[in-house]
């Protein structure tokens, strides 16, 4: 087991297979592939509800009924109720590409053209298909549908352009429509009987009478592509609404027959499926964009505008950065989108605005993509200025200018950092200083400039006077870093040579040569260690206070793509194109774990807590997600990770939490897919950690009143005794009390008076033969199965009061006058069960702070009785012994600490 393991990925919305829509009641959801995982969402927020496990390929088609979700892999067929896997189906010799709710049924489709049928219901008693249809070898199946009120039938389109119609029944084929001269992509029933609508791959959209197999109505698309996706409205508007391969959806008046209007580049790439929801002018769509988007017609001129969307890269980020103390992530990707990801919520993902994109794009009649910012090669962010200003710079590729953000707001900032515009050439560095004040930006041509965040002016520029030069460095800036006061700034140039300047006055103060062209830098800001990645694969450490070399790792066979720093700066971590992530050790300067993945991570960032660790790969869209399992689960005993000479093969992170380790690690093993999906980011595991105790995580009111009992009752013992009313109810009888008191009744109350009586009495009775409450009964029998868990949760679910009193009802009474042994009591017999359950919990080092305030309320109550009895003063002791031994161990890692906190507060610097 290595330090991290894979947790989950993040940023993936929907793949290129087509999503299914089902209706559960007034809600609308949709299922919708990852991967080689699902996601539904529901359709009135498009909140995730569900996300599945993983499937051992990549899913390729979906399909939705009620609870039940079928996804097609390869050749099989998983059948999933909500996130369990009930069945698979395994009939198929060639891939699935489509799958048909029918009914009570399901149709799977593969490229071969057999068709299976499979009854879900009653699935887990049989997996075999119900029914089988070959359509032959001269018909390549592209579509799947079912005609409605055609009972029993189904249309299954081809690639040679031809339409069959199936009786699945009888499993004969009743008619075969004519051919068009272009492949059928796609095909739709209409809310009109007998009226289909076929999408072909020449662009064209044919509205087809199947009773009469005539043409109805022909459109064709302005844009060039096949048709992927069809849909028509139900809510009453004549509309039909078709989605091309180039990302623009057209809507379609099948009244009028003609184009009704055109949505522009609703995706940026080819549209997938289309749906309008049932009785609502509200068109769903997604895309290989990574994005699902929905669409209302309530505009004045009956146009689409965009209701709500849920979206990702659409292309694999190349920078990331966590913030907010390790809540959020910051994700810029070549698809030119600046995006915020959340680690705990899904739904509080979004992109940061980049002013008004879509307007200006049409006023300017230019695409979306030409109006963006180009993709950012680099950014810095500062969380202390989040409220006053922007506290973002980014810089662009061939671009002369860095941008500024705002947090906050989510958007742009309104400056640009412009450095030397006299001869301007593209940013390619930049850094916030600690404090939150100024940017520090380098360009292509040496130059480097500091900026006022809060008014964008320039502050100055770094110049190397020693040389003669008009500029910092004598070619490309690859990086500049400040300190944590403000003191000095550091930067790099692309021919190896490192800086240090005067902050504040500008001027240069030393320089050092790394003898070879450096590509990074990464600056530590709290231990003044520099990390400088060069050419030659070596990463080289430098205190740049004493300004020598104190730090050199190799072991990269490839180019190094990104580097950073751990909190505390006691782990370097690296990344290559050779596919391997190591982590260095500063202070041990040795390599203490290194994992190999299939794919090329392209960035890494540490979160601040050290739990979490993001990773970029290459050609992937998301962002993957690593736990560090050092800090939730007991060292390994194979010490793999401590000496850091064996590369691990772990596979990238799934979309759901759970069956994402390494087949061949012993934790995968152990554990379930659910076991593992359902421990939460920051909860330890469940394995005891040696030296240490686990406490029971209940509310700390709760263990502590269990002590103070006596003062919680004298504190809330009425300080005045119960007055008098003045003046009662002309029709209520009263009684006097012992106390003087005027007590009214009620004849229910008098009645209830006596049943409460009487139910007393025999509470008594049933008390005094036997022990019944519920309380010994979990006891008795935890002590028979000698497992004590359900009796742990039991009396933590208890309130204080509670326990106190089932405590107390264990009292040996008149233990003098009885005629009976006290040994033989059936009291005795408990209370030596109750030492036995503190002895194995404590043994455990399991709830340990509830236990240690049971046995202090045990010893003040049963005390006496414990002292008197030789056979519990042997479980006494032996609770001692234990109670002792476990103190002793916890009590000296507490003592390491107070000496160690104990010295850094009396040091002086």
């Amino acid at each position: 087991m290595g330090i991290f393991q894979p947790f989950r990925a993040i940023g993936y919305i929907t793949t290129q297979v087509p999503f299914s829509v089902q209706r559960l009641g007034t809600e609308t959801f949709v299922t919708v592939s990852v991967g080689k995982a699902f996601q539904i969402y529901n359709c009135a927020k498009l909140n995730l509800v569900l996300v599945g496990p993983q499937l051992p390929k990549k899913i390729r088609a979906l399909a939705s009924y009620r609870d039940y979700t079928f996804a097609a892999y390869g050749c099989n067929i998983a059948v999933f109720k909500r996130a369990h896997q009930v069945a698979t189906w395994e009939s198929h010799n060639a891939k699935i590409n489509h799958l048909l709710l029918f009914g009570e049924h399901v149709l799977s489709l593969d490229v071969k053209g057999n068709m299976f049928i499979w009854a879900f219901k009653g699935i887990t008693e049989n997996n075999s298909p119900f029914g089988h249809i070959s359509l032959g070898n001269k018909f390549t199946p592209s579509c799947i549908m079912h005609p409605d009120t055609y009972l029993n039938k189904v249309i299954v389109g081809s690639q040679e352009g031809s339409l069959q119609l199936w009786n699945i029944s009888t499993k004969k084929k009743l008619y075969e429509f004519k051919r068009w001269s272009s492949a059928i992509s796609c095909c739709v029933s209409s809310p009109a009987l007998d009226v289909v609508a076929v999408g072909c791959s020449d662009g064209k959209i044919h509205v087809h009478n199947i009773r009469y197999d005539e043409e109805v109505v022909t459109f064709s698309q302005s844009t060039r592509g096949s048709v992927t996706a069809l849909s028509f409205s139900t809510d009453g508007q004549p509309l039909l609404a078709s989605g091309g391969s180039s990302g623009v959806i057209s809507i379609w008046n099948l009244e009028k027959r003609r184009l009704h209007s055109v949505i522009g580049e609703a995706h940026d790439c080819s549209i997938v499926s289309l749906h309008f929801l049932a009785n609502e002018p509200v068109l769903m769509s997604s895309s290989a964009d990574n994005s699902i988007k929905m669409w209302i017609f309530d505009t004045s001129d009956g146009d689409a505008r965009l209701l709500r969307f849920r979206s990702g890269h659409s292309a694999p980020p190349k920078c990331i950065r966590f913030y907010s103390n390790g809540r959020h992530i910051l994700s810029a990707g070549q698809d030119r989108a600046f995006r915020l990801f959340s680690v705990i919520q899904d739904q509080q993902s979004r992109e940061l605005s980049q002013r008004h994109v879509s307007k200006r794009a049409k006023k300017l009649k230019l695409k979306e993509t030409e109006i963006k910012l180009k993709p950012v090669i680099a950014f810095d962010v500062a969380e202390i200025r989040e409220r006053d200003w922007c506290n973002v710079v980014t810089c662009h590729m061939d671009t002369a200018q860095a941008f500024v953000w705002r947090l906050q707001n989510f958007v742009i900032g309104e400056h640009i950092l412009s450095p030397c515009p006299q001869n301007p050439t593209p940013v390619k560095a930049c850094a916030i200083s600690a404090c939150g004040n100024f940017a520090v930006v380098g360009t292509a041509a040496g130059w480097i400039e500091r900026f006022n965040l809060q008014s964008g002016i320039s502050r100055g520029s770094y110049v190397d006077m020693s040389e003669g030069r008009s500029c910092a460095h004598n070619g490309e800036v690859v990086g500049v870093s400040c300190d944590s006061t403000n003191t000095i700034m550091i930067s790099a140039g692309l021919n190896g040579d490192v800086k240090v300047w005067n902050f504040k006055g500008r001027e240069l103060k030393s320089r050092w040569e790394i003898g070879c062209p450096v590509v990074k830098i990464v600056y530590h800001r709290y231990n003044g260690l520099l990390a400088t990645v060069a050419d030659d694969l070596v990463i080289r450490l430098f205190d740049v206070v004493a300004l020598r070399m104190v730090r050199k790792f190799e072991g990269h066979t490839d180019r190094i793509t990104d580097a950073c720093f751990s909190e505390d700066g006691k782990w370097l971590m690296t990344s290559s194109m050779d596919g391997t992530l190591r982590i260095w050790d500063v202070i041990l300067a040795s390599q203490i774990d290194a994992i190999l993945v299939d794919v090329s991570v392209t960035a890494l960032s540490l979160s601040p807590n050290m739990d979490v660790l993001a990773t970029t790969h290459v050609d992937q869209n998301g962002v993957y997600l690593w736990v560090n399992q050092a800090m939730f689960s007991a060292p390994s005993k194979s010490g793999a990770h401590g000496s850091g000479k064996d590369i691990v093969n772990i596979n990238l992170p799934s979309i759901s939490t759970g069956n994402s380790l390494d087949s061949n690690s012993e934790e995968a093993d152990k554990s379930s897919p659910q076991e593992v999906q359902d421990v939460p980011l920051s909860t330890p595991g469940h394995e005891q950690i040696p030296d240490l105790v686990t406490l029971s995580m209940l509310p700390k009111s709760q263990w502590q009143s269990l002590i103070n009992l006596d003062i919680i009752k004298a504190r809330n013992k009425p300080i005045e005794p119960p007055k008098k009313p003045e003046k009662a109810p002309f029709f209520l009888p009263s009684i006097p009390s012992l106390s003087g008191e005027i007590v009214f009744k009620t004849r229910e109350s008098a009645e209830g008076d006596e049943d409460s009586q009487a139910g007393e009495t025999e509470s008594r009775k049933i008390q005094a033969d036997g022990p019944v409450s519920e309380f010994l009964q979990f006891l008795q029998h935890s002590a028979e199965e000698n497992d004590f868990a359900a009796f742990t949760e039991y009396i933590k679910g208890l309130s204080s009061s509670t326990l106190d009193m089932e405590l107390r009802m264990l009292q040996i009474v008149g233990e003098d006058d009885s005629d009976q042994e006290s040994s033989d009591r059936p009291e005795t017999h408990l209370i030596g069960l109750l030492l036995d359950y503190f002895t194995q919990e404590i043994s455990c080092r399991n709830n340990f702070e509830f236990i240690q305030a049971m046995i202090r309320l045990f010893l003040k109550i049963h005390g006496e009785s414990v002292r008197c009895q030789p056979i519990l003063q042997e479980k006494a002791e032996k609770l001692l012994h234990i109670q002792t031994a476990v103190w002793q161990k916890i009590d000296k890692l507490f003592q390491s600490t107070r000496c160690m906190v104990t010295f850094l507060s009396n040091s002086q610097f």
